[in-house]
């Protein structure tokens, strides 16, 4: 009978929360950023957006690089996690939840861009003067990475295992990433949502709704799939009570720092 680890579980939950809300810091800080040296151009970082007064010709351009950003940190961890970094399972949790959550909220931006002009990457795509086909091709593009990186982030996830039986089969291992993956994943929705209020509910809930479903779901599919993985997960040196602390102290920093709005200018 499987076997639930709930240090493991309660540790994945409350990292993929912390993950979230950095990565869309780091994507709302590189918005921010290229604008606070752009003449004529006065932004304001909050916790869960920014804005910005004045006007200027790259102002579209820029707001592309807060996806970039993004994406950048995903694909340096998923090149650590290649590496062999993260030799203890919390650091190892970590390096996926922030590439996931990296990829997954950059990804769909290209996909949501490609027909919305007004999304952040969709000025980005027409500051560059992209055809219709061009986006059309990005979109594709984005829709097919999606589901191979969120396969490729399942064979570390599976690795957190700490008895080879929790991988050695199909079933056993798509019971393993629910337990450690797609149900912590849920629950860190919940999790996240005090980061981001007040602002409209569509938005507060929307977006991590998003971010988790479209790969979590990959995630939970490829598992059956994957083979020949080692067990080398090792929860007893987890300390859900400092991560949930971290958890804590992040949740303070964005209601009580970031919230009043921080000008860059």
């Amino acid at each position: 009978m499987a076997r639930w680890n709930w240090k493991l579980a309660s540790a994945s939950a409350l990292i993929y929360t912390l993950a979230f809300n950095l990565i869309f810091f780091i994507q709302e800080l590189f918005l921010v950023l290229p604008k606070a040296f752009t003449p004529g151009l006065r932004p304001t970082l909050f916790h869960n957006n920014h804005s910005w007064d004045g006007d200027g010709p790259l102002v579209k351009l820029f707001q592309g690089t807060g996806a970039l950003a993004t994406f950048v940190t995903a694909s340096v961890c998923a090149m650590l996690l290649q590496r062999g970094w993260g030799r203890t399972s919390t650091s190892r949790l970590f390096l996926v939840w922030l590439a996931y959550n990296g990829f997954f909220q950059s990804l769909p931006q290209v996909v949501i861009g490609a027909f919305i002009p007004a999304n952040d990457v969709g000025m980005a795509m027409d500051y560059f003067g992209l055809s219709s086909t061009a986006k059309t091709t990005a979109a594709i593009v984005a829709g097919i990475a999606m589901p191979l990186i969120a396969v490729a982030l399942t064979r570390p996830l599976l690795s957190l295992a700490e008895d080879p039986a929790e991988t050695g089969s199909g079933s056993a291992r798509s019971g393993f990433i629910f337990r450690t993956a797609t149900l912590p994943a849920v629950v860190a929705v919940a999790l996240i949502i005090p980061f981001r209020v007040p602002r409209n509910w569509i938005e507060v809930a929307m977006v991590p709704v998003v971010v988790t479903c479209i790969g979590i779901v990959w995630m939970q599919c490829g598992a059956w799939l994957i083979r020949n993985v080692s067990a080398t997960g090792d929860s007893r040196n987890m300390s859900v009570a400092r991560l949930a602390g971290a958890v804590v102290v992040l949740l303070l920093v964005f209601q009580l720092v970031l919230r009043p709005g921080i000008p860059f200018y």
